[in-house]
């Protein structure tokens, strides 16, 4: 594999942008440098490109490239971060790199090219904070690169084929959507949540992230000579789930349920509804059951910590209320909802095909992603719940009561257990071989 290779990160699309060049950029394709104010939008079918009294037009892509030595940034105004989630929000970034405008649709998506080091460098500050253990922050820049590169060379063996797997079907009992990174065919990765956390180099980097990517160059973790798809989740809530179950029905030997405590050779699992509702009311002992806030502002930044509870959380909808929800986030009319039924669980408890009973529709909907965006506003912080209905009339509840365990799909690395265990003196390998079960770490490059 080539010395850190460059990738492509898709940040925003709008249908204007503006812009802030620090230092000299050359234009492709002219002999135009630009720099301080631009902004590009779309007209018809081309892209304008301004700055200053410059301009071009082109129905192609426009190629920004830095033309200074030293370390030339940009600045992209209002991108939308955490799309979909309850703390979405705006913000100007700065990025090192080139720049990709490329027209979609009747919008402008803006692109870096970045290198794989310096990308990571920016998704360890954007993940988590600089006051991470260094173990933590070695673990997740291998992981993240094991991620990463994992992606790259699915999107290289693949070499243009469809996938096999089809990630959205439907008849007229059930609907079955996962999201992965196939939603993408510009670039190689997004620039959020969906993909992995990237700021550009808006969140301050600290020595001990440089250190740690330095330290973990080009480092990955392995199975069976193949870069594992190393997934990562805020909290897996104890215990964690398979990838098949989540994503593509294909089986990784390394992302299987683990229970995430010390010495656990044996895995518990609850995808029984009995044991799942014991499981999830319960608060059992865990890596990442914990409050102490030192060890969780590691993880957790700034608009993460409006989230206080998510080992065990709780959320409550009226009737009507949710039936709303449900008929504006699935386009169904199920009318009145009376009952919300798992019919599968994973090990960890999460549900991976929910039965949602109305008196004018049932429809089973699936996988976990979909269950938490059709329930909630933005996305429930899990599937692994259960549901208590509450003032019962004629069948119908008034009230249903979501109690839940964990924070995100919990395929993979717990970054709040993984948190701890740096806390605790883990190492990074150690750290990674609890998650990523039967692994090794090499040099990929």
């Amino acid at each position: 594999m080539a010395l850190d290779p460059l990738i492509t990160v898709g940040v925003v699309s709008a249908p204007s942008l503006a812009f802030e060049f620090t230092g000299r950029y050359a234009v492709a394709d002219t002999s135009q440098f630009v720099s301080g104010q631009a902004r590009a939008f779309r007209s018809g079918p081309k892209i304008v490109f301004e700055c200053g009294s410059w301009c071009i037009e082109s129905p192609q892509e426009i190629l920004l490239t830095a033309a200074d030595a030293h370390g030339p940034s940009f600045t992209i105004r209002d991108v939308t971060i955490g799309v979909g989630f309850h703390w979405e929000r705006k913000e100007d970034q700065r990025f090192l790199g080139a720049l990709k405008l490329v027209p979609t649709g009747d919008t402008v998506t803006a692109i870096n090219v970045v290198s794989v080091e310096d990308y990571l460098a920016s998704v360890i500050s954007s993940e988590m904070s600089a006051s991470s253990s260094a173990n933590l922050l070695e673990a997740h820049a291998i992981a993240s690169r094991s991620w990463l590169l994992a992606q790259l060379e699915r999107l290289h063996a693949a070499n243009g084929r469809p996938s096999p797997h089809h990630a959205h079907t439907e008849d007229d009992a059930r609907r079955i959507r996962w999201y992965d990174r196939e939603d993408h065919d510009l670039f190689d990765v997004c620039a959020d949540d969906h993909c992995q956390r990237y700021q550009g180099i808006t969140r301050a980097y600290s020595a001990s992230v440089q250190r740690a990517v330095e330290k973990t160059r080009g480092m990955v973790v392995m199975y069976n000579g193949v870069v594992c798809d190393a997934r990562f989740s805020k909290c897996c809530g104890g215990l964690t789930e398979p990838f098949e179950l989540v994503w593509e029905p294909v089986h990784h030997p390394y992302l299987v349920c683990v229970a995430d405590r010390a010495a656990a050779t044996e895995v518990e699992t609850v995808s029984d509804e009995r044991r799942a509702q014991a499981w999830i009311r319960s608060t059992p002992e865990a890596f990442c059951n914990s409050r102490d806030r030192r060890t969780l502002a590691q993880v957790l930044v700034n608009y993460d910590q409006e989230t206080p509870d998510f080992f065990r959380w709780q959320v409550s909808y009226g009737q009507e209320e949710l039936a709303d929800l449900i008929r504006t986030k699935s386009g169904i009319d199920f009318g009145a909802i009376r009952d919300l039924i798992p019919l599968e669980r994973g090990p960890s408890g999460r549900i991976c095909l929910l039965e949602i009973v109305g008196d004018r529709k049932t429809m089973a909907i699936g996988k976990e992603l979909e269950i938490r965006r059709t329930l909630s506003p933005s996305h429930l912080y899990s599937s692994a719940f259960v549901v208590d209905k509450v003032g019962m009339h004629e069948g119908v509840p008034g009230r249903f009561l979501f109690t839940g365990a964990g924070w995100g799909h919990g395929v993979g690395m717990c970054q709040i257990g993984a948190a701890v265990m740096g806390e605790l003196g883990y190492s990074a390998d150690q750290i990674l071989h609890h998650y990523f079960k039967a692994t090794e770490i090499h040099c990929a490059y």
